[in-house]
């Protein structure tokens, strides 16, 4: 699943009640977005519903005819760093399955959140269990399985991710493996202390994103505005341009050449009024 482009894709999370073959492509149309992000099961739930592989062809087919980029968000509920062994196991089950079922729609990556470890003296434990639990996960992946997505959090509690710079704690415990990428969210990085708001931050928060996991990794971007102020470690969106964030970095961030193949995805409240305006707004900045 190689691919190629001049300028990032623009695009929103979409729902999928209704099923993906209609209600999420018919949003994608709507508000002509060139990539969408889907949950593939309940993402509050660990319930891991059987495939319907004639509903995946269907939505497999229509993305392709109209040029669609697919991603999965897996569930909130996943952290691979917990140290109850329930949740544990969940996630290391729910992350396998969240890459199998974007597999069988065809999508390119797998967002999963990076986690915490709860309690502060669980923290060298949790690098283990991540190692021992998704190393086989990934070693069975092909050239035709989605990345897995690395997504940080705001930083908040025992987040095993607190700063961008603990992502390579998580690259090291994966053992670098060539599947593993990044999801950056602008609103989480924002939360978790980056000033990618004042001129030239968000560059600098980019290339130093690229110096700590390599340009190829970056495969995702949520571009979010933020309801709260830099370091807040508040995970609450807003749209863009009426957060703390405002418009202006998000003009530096599509001109990075690190993003040429990380499409924005938009996480950001309302449907597809609101959608449809944020995305013509991206793709204004986009073709400056």
């Amino acid at each position: 699943m190689n691919k190629k482009a001049t300028q990032p894709r623009i695009g929103a999370h979409v729902p999928t009640s209704g099923g993906m073959a209609k209600r999420s492509i018919q949003y994608a149309t709507t508000i002509k977005a060139e990539a969408i992000q889907v949950f593939a099961s309940n993402p509050r739930g660990w319930a891991m519903p059987d495939s319907n592989p004639e509903a995946d062809e269907a939505f497999r087919s229509k993305a392709a005819e109209l040029d669609i980029e697919t991603y999965v968000h897996a569930p909130f509920l996943i952290n691979l760093g917990s140290p109850t062994e329930a949740t544990y196991k969940n996630s290391v089950a729910s992350t396998a399955y969240s890459l199998k079922r974007g597999r069988e729609i065809g999508a390119l990556g797998v967002v999963i959140h990076t986690g915490s470890a709860v309690d502060e003296t669980h923290v060298p434990k949790a690098w283990k269990q991540i190692k021992k639990g998704v190393m086989p996960i990934l070693e069975k992946l092909g050239d035709e399985d989605p990345w897995l997505l690395l997504e940080p959090t705001a930083g908040q509690g025992q987040s095993l991710v607190k700063k961008l710079d603990d992502l390579k704690n998580y690259f090291e415990a994966l053992e670098w493996h060539p599947k593993v990428g990044v999801c950056l969210d602008t609103c989480h990085v924002f939360a978790a202390g980056h000033d990618i708001k004042s001129k030239g931050g968000m560059k600098a928060t980019l290339d130093l994103l690229v110096e700590i996991a390599g340009k190829e990794r970056i495969q995702l971007i949520h571009a979010n505005d933020s309801m709260d102020v830099l370091g807040s470690l508040k995970d609450r969106h807003a749209n863009l341009g009426e957060g703390e964030v405002g418009t202006k970095p998000f003009e530096e961030l599509l001109a990075h050449p690190a993003v040429v193949n990380a499409p924005l995805i938009l996480e950001t409240p309302g449907e597809e009024p609101e959608h449809g305006r944020e995305v013509v707004l991206l793709k204004k900045m986009r073709d400056k």
